[in-house]
């Protein structure tokens, strides 16, 4: 068949398509969405060249190969997918429609005996345990969203017992699947036979089918029908183990997308080789074959299969050979250059009839013609990153199931205050600078202008931190920041000058700090908090490892105070210690406690008023303590800073170029409304604060004591749950017996009416399986009551209990 014709065997849809089976022998219609995607793939892949490498071999043929499996020389096209070695990165199939009679055996077989899986359907003739017992490599499973679920249970019970590999799921319209008869299929354990297999099928398989999927079985699962970045992140946070994309020009974004948290797949087009490095190179970690597959088994049964296989993979080492990459983790975008694309030289349709005289000079764009869009996998890869997509995902969940009660958000309870007061803490201000000798035009300027950079309100913050946390430091080492977040973004920058220097986090770690520095493409390398909380032994350990490598530690990053997410607190020995390591090792310690002045009880003393060495660099907010819709925040950063010139400044000073190509300064207005409060309470925020920490306290013991009675001590130790107890801040962490991913997190808000936030979103290491963090600052006595109560059947539900 030439390349242009309609080609159906390919194993997925495009964009809304439940999946494409094998074809007849001539495709009859128009073209479906599947000949389209698989078209345009083929038109991709005849567009793409494959740069030789250093040493590479143009003349490696069948006699090449030969020569080069006897001399050892043959590049390694071995990979490992979901914890299996494979011979390449290749999936064979599927077959959904036999070509002939025995063809599902036969196929399976004959990829088993090149070391590669192969996929086969729900509708297969043969048993899954007759298909899966032929073949040393197990097959994987395609499966369908089933209208009756116990058809679907039964079904994946004998993929489970047959030790099936994976299950493939692909989302869309049943209207896409190939109409066919079949008798009673004995894995699904329905009497037949059936007109057309898509009476059993949903009319739609959605992101809800995943989910339920991804709960009923501990298979790997793959979600196909995957089109851009955040089609592959919304299938894994509903739980998918891979993806598969289905246009060959997706594969950049999806891939830097989930950064290798998963294997990313393409179906689609893919005769030769070549097409599968040039795939590898575009970021999969495998393809389908198709096609070829079918073409062999129709030629010659299960040894045509081989044969096409064999030649699929010969190719594939060839054209490795060629770009001189020796093993499949070798092929990067470098191995490939692209010509352009049809669709850039002709216009979208020809006229009927050419003019008789063309224009002497044809214009750069048609008229009206819109410029090539932007594709994500041209914008800086943080865009992508998981971490900036959480707080998205929970807002979507809180959206979706408003009836639930939320302990997700983390933000302070603004039942305290009184639209009127910002008038005063305004007008206390303004006095404030008349007092001080400034004339109503300075006034005026101060409220109206920009402003100094570095902040006109830090003699101030000074003042408050002296009153409040005995940290003595003068007002030219503050910068006042528009939030926290900007200072954690100026610090970074100034501190981390190059590729080898390294951001420590305390981990898990607030989610603020991670995106900032993947923002500025700052490394982080986590300290894992123990049970008992942060160790420096785990930091020196880690610091000395870096350096090892060849690497710089710059700083570490902590909480010390009831932290955000593990509500930890650092012991008055511990902040000794940790000081006094920082010193040794030559890092500045980033401390960040924005919950000490909103918590009951006595405080440890502040990291920075401890401080003797100029080791730390104190990040402050009053999002919790005045406000949060002020967006003030400030970093004090007295380190010394001495340039070429043998001059010394402060750090401050060099934040504060920074600020000033980042936001220029911080409100005016809203500094004036953060000093005004500060003012009025004479530098004191603690005592500003004093009913906002005992509300906070009492729903932390609420929390605790609510808890404790629906799960009781012997009843949460059966369970194998336990959780910390945290003296103040908004957060505390349970650890139970499941994974708390975002599949679990929907059937709690879904079935359960409560809502939580997976503790592997604060993990940038990865971890967190298990762990669910809780936050009690903005519900109401009676929600926490009844929110723990729906939390703990939760629990119970999902133990299985």
């Amino acid at each position: 068949m030439a390349e242009q014709n309609a080609d159906n065997s390919e194993p997925f849809a495009h964009e809304s398509a439940q999946g494409a089976d094998f074809p007849p022998e001539k495709s009859q219609g128009a073209p479906s969405a599947d000949d389209r995607v698989s078209a345009a793939n083929r038109e991709a892949f005849g567009l793409i060249g494959l740069r030789q490498g250093a040493g590479g071999d143009r003349t490696r043929g069948t006699r090449a190969r030969r020569a080069g499996r006897a001399s050892g020389a043959r590049p390694e096209t071995t990979v490992k997918i979901l914890d299996r070695g494979w011979a390449a990165p290749l999936v064979v199939g599927p077959l959904d429609a036999p070509a002939r009679p025995g063809g599902e055996l036969a196929v399976v077989q004959a990829a088993a005996a090149a070391g590669l899986p192969a996929v086969v359907s729900a509708f297969a003739e043969r048993s899954l345990a007759e298909l899966a017992s032929a073949a040393d490599v197990p097959p994987w499973l395609r499966t369908y969203a089933f209208r009756d679920r116990d058809t679907a249970r039964h079904l994946i019970a004998r993929a489970e017992d047959a030790g099936v590999g994976a299950l493939l799921l692909a989302l869309g319209d049943r209207s896409r699947v190939r109409a066919r008869r079949v008798a009673a299929p004995a894995d699904l354990g329905v009497r037949g036979p059936f007109d057309d297999v898509r009476t059993l099928l949903r009319d739609r398989a959605d992101r809800a089918d995943v989910v339920w999927l991804r709960a009923a079985t501990a298979l790997p699962l793959l979600v196909a029908g995957v089109d851009d970045a955040p089609d592959a992140r919304r299938a894994l946070d509903a739980g998918a183990d891979g993806v598969v994309v289905t246009a060959l020009d997706a594969l950049p974004e999806v891939a830097e997308a989930v950064a290798g948290r998963c294997p990313v797949l393409l179906s689609g087009g893919v005769r030769r080789g070549a097409d599968v490095l040039a795939a590898i190179a575009s970021g999969a970690d495998a393809v389908f074959a198709g096609r070829p597959v079918l073409d062999g088994l129709r030629a010659g049964g299960r040894a045509g299969v081989s044969e096409a296989l064999d030649g699929l993979v010969g190719e594939f080492a060839d054209a490795m050979a060629f770009t001189a990459t020796a093993t499949v983790t070798d092929i990067g975008p470098e191995v490939i250059r692209t010509g352009p694309r049809r669709a850039d030289r002709l216009p979208d349709r020809l006229p009927d009839r050419l003019p008789d005289r063309l224009p002497d000079r044809l214009p750069d764009r048609p008229p009206g013609r819109a410029a090539r869009p932007l594709r994500k996998s041209e914008l800086h890869a943080s865009v992508s990153d998981p971490v900036l997509d959480t707080m998205t995902f929970l807002n979507e969940i809180t959206s979706r199931y408003p009836e639930a009660i939320s302990f997700a958000p983390g933000r302070p309870y603004d039942g305290f205050f009184d639209s009127e007061q910002i008038f005063g803490h305004l007008r206390r201000y303004l006095d404030h600078l008349a007092e001080q000798g400034s004339s109503p035009r300075q006034v005026r300027t101060a409220m109206y202008q920009y402003g100094p950079t570095a902040g006109q309100i830090r003699e101030i913050i000074a003042d408050s931190l002296r009153a409040d946390e005995n940290i003595d430091v003068p007002a030219e080492s503050i910068v006042v920041t528009v939030g926290a977040q900007e200072a954690m973004l100026l610090v970074l920058r100034a501190l981390i000058s190059g590729p080898d220097d390294v951001l420590l986090v305390s981990s898990p770690c607030y989610v603020g700090i991670t995106g900032a520095a993947r923002l500025l493409d700052v490394a982080v390398t986590p300290v894992d908090e123990r049970d008992d909380g942060f160790s420096c032994a785990d930091l020196e350990a880690a610091i000395r490892s870096e350096r090892a490598r060849g690497r710089r530690p710059r700083a570490f990053y902590v909480v010390p105070d009831h932290s955000n997410p593990s509500g930890a607190t650092l012991g008055p020995r511990a902040r000794s210690e940790l000081l006094e390591l920082a010193g040794r090792h030559g890092i500045l310690v980033l401390e960040d406690s924005p919950y000490r002045l909103v918590s009951p009880g006595p405080r440890h003393p502040a990291l920075k008023s401890m401080d003797q060495g100029h080791t730390v660099v104190h990040i402050g907010s009053f999002s919790k303590t005045v406000f949060p819709g002020a967006r003030v925040g400030f970093v004090v950063a007295d380190q010394p800073v001495v340039d070429d010139s043998g001059r010394t400044g402060l750090l401050a000073d060099e934040l504060a170029k920074i600020k000033s190509m980042v936001t220029v300064n911080t409100s005016s207005l809203s500094q004036a409304a953060v000093a005004g409060a500060l003012l009025a309470a004479d530098g004191r925020v603690s005592e500003l604060n004093t009913a906002a920490a005992a509300y906070y306290g009492d729903a932390m013991a609420a929390t605790l004591r609510e808890l404790d009675r629906h799960l009781p001590a012997k009843r949460r130790a059966a369970l194998g749950v336990h959780w910390n107890e945290p003296t103040g801040g908004f957060f505390l962490t349970l650890r139970v017996p499941f994974r708390t991913d975002n599949a679990a997190l929907i059937r709690s808000a879904q079935d359960f009416g409560v809502i939580w936030t997976p503790m592997s979103y604060f993990h940038p290491g990865g971890g967190g399986p298990h762990g669910i963090r809780l936050s009690t600052s903005y519900l109401t006595p009676a929600q926490i009551t009844e929110g723990t109560a729906r939390l703990a059947r939760f629990i119970e539900a999902q133990s299985g209990h």
